[in-house]
């Protein structure tokens, strides 16, 4: 071979590796949209930003006190706690009360959503007289509920360093809320120490009555958050497959009384142990193959996450575990049940308008951190598979745009201008601050597992440290032109950075238009009244279960709205399959507290469109009653928000 022939050679080998270069950077280039098109999308949108009451005059802190062996990654131990729920915790028929943690004071704060009737002031609930020490524990969250079944919400308090309390909103208070409405009473009758970060209501065994699903973090009775405590504390022992986090719990319902309080049975024996101990930050209960039997999907840090066929008969649980099926051109960490990635957020909806739920999940994935991915697992159909233990699931973020932005948290879909059209908002952010840490993580990250045990092998992170501390809110509106989502946050005013965990949906005028909380961690959290212009048709539902007479529950009326006459449940994990014109079949169900640390109001809403007033509608809905029967019955239902009384012996009752 002549040197002119060598010469081409090289430079051919050259310029094939400047092509296989550029290729592989322009595949991995997002599509991005022009001023002009970001302007278009974002005009859709409009929202006003209110702060939430903080209810108290002491100075803020930004970091925890904790065990020794942790001080030195004290901003790490630090980076949960702020959380936020909205309900109808007053009984007047909207869900326009919020329930918040606020880290920097660790109180748990009831409020009305701001720009609401001011129907009492805000307070903060104590547990006392329940064992609290408030230099080893935290509250990490709120889930609010009907515990004891007597047509009041009551709110769950879940916290670091002991078992959650319950709040049962007393029977005089009559929808005037104050501290002295609520009766801390224990979940748990063991004094324990768990360190909980995610809890949800769901009937798993089919009885007719809510159990709970509690996500715990650091393994049970540890001293995380006690700074005189000796020894070491134990770390996560892999970055990939870290099993020895705190136990799981199932807890069966099994009983309540008007004074009493509420009995469970600790059915947790039904979780295998490398489902029950790993380090679980957010879980989901969903129907997703249409027996009402809630499957469960816990999104874990530093292991696989894990989606579980619910098998359960009354009384007594069974679960078994689903995994994706791979491809040739599939990553092992794109198939469910095998990623290797952070889950920080799952949420439920159906995408597609095939009829089936999908699954909405939070990791890390941002450039020059951990280049991992988020999760949009959109259901195949094939839900017949889950009985020879396939997840009938494929990921569709990359291609949908949802693959990437950064450390991910909360993750919620909803339709915010009712265009028929799923939005999907994003909470983002570790800790703040002027020192990047990210080298070191990665040092961490690529080292043996071994090491990752003992704390003092782990990098240094206290105030001052940083790792993704300067990202905003994700916004993400749908493209219909280019069929995939593009974050729109900075063009409709949610740029503000900010360490961010949990976010909650509501519509709490019922003027048709979800709003939301977003919960900030070390930072003022925020209440968004939505004000979009020119948004579509909706139908939204409220799905009750009427109480058995014999519970001894009393009878009122809620004032200035629609609803039923006598107290009601609301009807968790019942499923709606709406019909539309167009053959489209979306589905939906009433929410339970799925995700981490943020939980939507217990309604259900659907974005029409442009679909014109009066046209007929279709409902399919599904549920239990008290005693554990199932029930389908098809509906006509309008726009705008109505009523639906989910009886036990005769048909559905639609009101107004």
């Amino acid at each position: 071979m002549n040197k002119d022939s060598n010469f081409l050679q090289h430079q051919g080998r050259r310029i094939a590796a400047v092509l296989l270069v550029a290729g592989v950077y322009f595949a991995g280039k997002l599509p991005e949209l022009s001023p002009a098109e970001e302007a278009e999308l974002a005009s859709h949108y409009r929202f006003t930003r209110h702060e939430l009451p903080a209810l108290s005059e002491r100075p803020f802190r930004n970091v925890r006190t904790v065990h020794p062996s942790l001080e030195h990654i004290c901003s790490w131990i630090s980076a949960v706690g702020a959380a936020v729920a909205m309900n109808d915790i007053d009984s007047d028929g909207l869900p326009n009360d919020i329930s918040y943690v606020d880290p920097r004071t660790d109180l748990v704060i009831v409020t009305p959503a701001p720009g609401t009737p001011e129907r009492y002031s805000p307070f903060s609930l104590d547990p006392a007289p329940l064992p609290y020490n408030g230099s080893t524990m935290a509250p990490m969250g709120t889930l609010p509920g009907d515990y004891n079944e007597d047509g009041r919400t009551d709110i769950l308090v879940y916290y670091w360093g002991r078992t959650p309390v319950i709040f049962l909103q007393n029977q005089e208070s009559n929808g005037a809320l104050s501290r002295g409405a609520f009766t801390p009473v224990e979940l748990s009758p063991k004094a324990e120490r768990w360190f909980t970060n995610c809890a949800a209501q769901s009937d798993l065994d089919g009885d007719g009555h809510l159990d709970l699903i509690i996500g715990n973090y650091f393994p049970d009775g540890a001293r995380i958050l006690d700074a005189n405590a000796g020894g070491t504390e134990q770390m996560q022992h892999s970055m990939s497959q870290a099993y020895n986090g705190g136990r799981n719990r199932l807890l069966l319902w099994s009983g309540a009384g008007m004074t009493s309080g509420v009995k469970y049975v600790d059915a947790s024996a039904a979780l295998e142990d490398d489902v029950a101990c790993s380090w679980t930050l957010a879980l989901g209960a969903a129907d997703l193959d249409g027996d009402l039997r809630p499957e469960i999907y816990f999104a874990n840090d530093f292991g696989p996450d894990r989606l579980l066929h619910n098998r359960s008969t009354p009384g007594k649980l069974k679960f078994a575990l689903l995994e994706g099926s791979r491809d040739l051109t599939t990553p092992k960490s794109k198939v469910l049940g095998h990623d290797s990635f952070k889950g920080m957020g799952v949420d439920f909806a159906d995408m597609n308008g095939d009829g089936y739920p999908d699954m909405y999940v939070s990791n890390i994935a941002g450039q020059f951190a951990l280049e991992e991915s988020h999760f949009m697992w959109i259901s195949t159909g094939e839900v017949s598979l889950m009985a020879k233990g396939i997840a009938p699931y494929v990921d569709q973020s990359e291609p949908l745009g949802l693959s990437r932005s950064n450390w991910g948290w909360e993750s919620k879909l909803a339709d915010f201008n009712n265009d028929g059209h799923l939005e999907a908002v994003q909470a983002l952010g570790f800790a703040k601050g002027t020192t990047n840490r990210w080298p070191e993580l990665h040092e961490l990250a690529t080292g043996n597992d071994e090491l990752l045990a003992h704390p003092g092998n782990w990098l240094a992170c206290r105030p001052g440290d940083d790792l993704s501390g300067n990202e905003h809110l994700r916004f993400y509106s749908f493209d219909t032109s280019r069929n995939r989502y593009f974050d729109v946050a900075t063009a409709i005013g949610l740029e503000r950075p900010n360490v961010t965990r949990g976010i909650a949906t509501a519509d709490v005028d019922g003027d048709g238009l979800l709003d939301m909380a977003i919960a900030n961690q070390w930072d003022t959290s925020y209440f968004y009244k939505n004000r979009s212009q020119s948004p579509g048709a909706f139908a939204g539902l409220h799905l009750l279960l009427p109480i058995d007479p014999a519970s001894g529950a009393t009878t009122r009326s809620y004032p200035g709205h629609p609803l039923a006459t006598e107290r009601t449940l609301r009807a968790i994990g019942a499923s709606v399959v709406l019909q539309l014109p167009d053959g489209r079949k979306i589905a939906a169900a009433v929410d339970g507290g799925n995700g981490h640390s943020g939980k939507r109001s217990a309604d259900i809403q659907f974005g029409l469109g442009s679909l014109p007033a009066g046209t007929p509608l279709k409902a399919i809905i599904s549920w239990r009653d008290r005693s554990g029967s199932i029930h389908r019955e098809t509906i006509d239902i309008k726009q705008g928000w109505q009523t639906i009384i989910l009886a036990s012996s005769q048909q559905a009752r639609v009101q107004a």
